[in-house]
């Protein structure tokens, strides 16, 4: 059976192509960079927020955490839900709730508010990432699939490295609630946008015949038939097969050092290397473009490999298992002192943890058409667990010793758990069969 990517190729008979799934990719990688600010910004807002709501540390903690708990436990559903209604109404409804969700944290007035409206927001965002699996598999050939993913996922390190300057200066004129009111209605009116735009590649108003050849030739086009309901056998028939639950534990590994970059960061920096405020924004920002870079590095050396040698589980394997692998070496830092080598080396890791968003058109590769949304699910719900491990972990670490040095040591271990899963369980990159 000839490689999907060596089809597309073959499909390619020199009519001009329309390119409207580059827009499709547009969409998405707002509607991505939307999506981690919504999440984020209760950081920009915490300082102010805690002195006037009268939190305290312990309880912004759990009101941080709240969040993981909820998008992690809503992946499943969320993934059925993406299945059952399919990409267009679940990503408008999805951000539609949960930017209503972010806009409510600005009329906070308590805990109890703030931390149901986080709930809430958790399990809002929960079909995104299914939808942006399923969009990839419909709109985009094998070949140009990493690349793709390389470019949406850009969106969740761009937004936090680039535009936390202009967050702080929000909070600073206007006030923490008119942050979230302004990433609220942002989030509404790109819902709106979507919804006026998005249409699967056939029902597309600028996409012609022969850009759907090309995309069908390289395995796109996704499934069309009846809607597929939910099951709790298709959970356990997918885990049985192990190209899904070694890129579940390989992405689990890879969002743990994500996980830690994203919480426990800026206070590593502070603590343990005694940095100053303004010298901690500063360096802050240098691994979150090297993460950047090692999303764009990846995609692009994904598809590349799949070009030249017909094989997706050379192209999709490789740079996931080398992004692991430069993950780990930030356990490194534990040994040296110069504050430039401390980021240099933190960088590197972050690098890899970039590569490491392969792992969702790896993971798109292989899905049953006709369950992409529950099997992005799946997948997400193990990959987000590290979002409530990680944390916990290392917060246990240093409040017991009163150093990250063994924190840091966890996050490569796991990372090499990561590797080995992708060398000894992932096996060949291909689609599994599955009766539904």
């Amino acid at each position: 059976m000839e490689n999907t990517a060596t089809v597309a190729v073959k499909a390619d008979t020199g009519a001009v192509r329309s390119r409207a799934r580059l827009t499709v990719l547009g969409l998405i990688t707002v509607g991505t960079m939307i999506n981690y600010l919504d999440r984020a910004v209760l950081g920009v807002a915490a300082p102010s927020m805690t002195r006037e709501l009268g939190l305290d540390a312990v309880v912004m903690g759990i009101v941080f955490s709240a969040f993981s708990w909820t998008y992690a436990a809503a992946q499943i559903p969320g993934g059925a839900f993406v299945d059952r209604v399919g990409a267009r109404l679940s990503y408008f409804w999805s951000v539609s709730i949960w930017s209503v969700f972010t806009l409510l944290q600005g009329l906070a007035s308590g805990l109890v508010s703030l931390l149901t409206f986080r709930l809430g927001l958790g399990v809002a965002e929960a079909p995104c990432y299914p939808t942006n699996s399923r969009v990839l598999s419909t709109w985009f050939p094998q070949h140009e699939r990493a690349r793709a993913t390389g470019v949406y996922s850009v969106g969740q390190y761009f937004g936090l490295a680039f535009l936390s300057p202009l967050l702080f200066w929000i909070v600073a004129e206007l006030g923490w609630r008119a942050l979230f009111v302004i990433a609220g209605v942002a989030g509404l009116l790109f819902a709106a946008v979507w919804l006026k735009i998005y249409r699967d590649p056939q029902d597309h108003p600028t996409v012609n015949r022969a850009e759907l050849d090309y995309i069908e030739a390289g395995g796109g086009l996704g499934y069309r038939g009846t809607a597929t309901p939910f099951a709790w056998r298709n959970i356990g028939a997918l885990l049985k097969h192990r190209q899904v639950l070694g890129a579940s534990i390989g992405q689990f590994a890879g969002n743990s050092t994500l996980v830690f970059f994203l919480t426990w960061f800026p206070t590593y920096l502070a603590t343990e290397r005694n940095m100053g405020w303004l010298k901690v924004g500063f360096y802050a920002v240098m691994p979150f473009i090297a993460a950047s870079v090692g999303v764009l590095v990846g995609g692009w050396v994904s598809d590349t490999i799949i070009r030249r040698t017909g094989s997706a589980t050379l192209g999709r394997k490789l740079p996931i298992l080398t992004g692991l692998l430069l993950a780990s070496t930030i356990v490194i830092a534990n040994f040296v002192d110069s504050d430039q080598v401390v980021i240099a080396v933190l960088s590197v890791a972050f690098f890899g943890q970039g590569m490491v968003n392969l792992g969702w058109t790896l993971i798109t590769d292989v899905a049953p058409k006709r369950l992409i949304g529950l099997t992005g699910g799946v997948f997400n719900l193990c990959a987000n667990l590290a979002g409530i491990v990680t944390p916990l972990v290392i917060g246990v670490i240093v409040g017991a010793t009163g150093s990250f040095f063994y924190a840091l040591a966890y996050i490569a271990f796991v990372a090499l758990i990561g590797a080995l899963s992708y060398i000894f369980i992932v096996g060949e990159v291909k689609p599994v069969a599955m009766d539904v």
